[in-house]
């Protein structure tokens, strides 16, 4: 099947779920900016339970630009705070040194367009993860697609917590005996805490 979204933050790990599940994957990019939705967030955990990481943007949130246009704002220090979050929430996980390398190098490169970035990250993901869906992105906007799954904006930050409609993936999480277990946090929450594991948790039918 061809899955067709909007292309957000890293990711969800039901949003991976799914592409692990695709055939092909095409990204949104002709739509307007979405406020309220992981396209400039994504969620990881700490000791006091969910944690965004919001990259802030010019022209605000409330912007009516296409999400191939919308600019990160260069007057913020984002990328250091949100590798020092997560250094912080995560350093001590059992995956987290296996990853860091590399993640520091991505989270050093400049990035001017909000698209650019998440495609970045999604690549490295798909990398580590070995998903190998073909990526592309759509050349016009169409208010509907036949025989594409379509899920542009419909995984927000409002509904991720529904497991009932998203099904969650179970493992075991660093803050699980404080927080309990959280549902469907960004693919980095699973690949600290499982490693090379992530893909075949991925791959269970819920």
């Amino acid at each position: 099947m061809t899955l067709i979204s909007d292309l957000q933050y890293f990711p969800s790990i039901i949003y991976y779920k799914t592409s692990n599940r695709s055939s092909n994957i095409l990204f949104e990019q002709y739509d307007f900016y979405q406020k309220m939705s992981f396209r400039n967030r994504c969620q990881i955990t700490g000791s006091q339970g969910r944690v965004d990481l919001s990259i802030p943007l010019e022209k605000g949130r409330d912007q009516k630009t296409l999400m191939k246009d919308v600019k990160i704002a260069g007057t913020y220090r984002w990328q250091d705070q949100h590798w020092k979050t997560l250094l912080a929430c995560y350093s001590r996980s059992p995956w987290f040194e296996f990853y860091r390398d590399e993640l520091d190098q991505l989270y050093r490169q400049s990035y001017n367009f909000l698209l650019d970035w998440n495609l970045a990250c999604f690549e490295w993901t798909c990398r580590v993860l070995s998903l190998s869906a073909p990526v592309s992105l759509t050349d016009a906007y169409r208010p509907a697609y036949e025989e594409k799954v379509d899920w542009r904006g419909k995984l927000l930050p409002k509904n991720i917590t529904d497991t009932t409609r998203w099904p969650p993936v179970v493992y075991r999480q660093v803050f699980e005996e404080i927080t309990g277990f959280i549902p469907n946090l960004s693919i980095l929450d699973l690949l600290f805490c499982e490693g090379q594991r992530a893909k075949a948790l991925l791959g269970q039918i819920a």
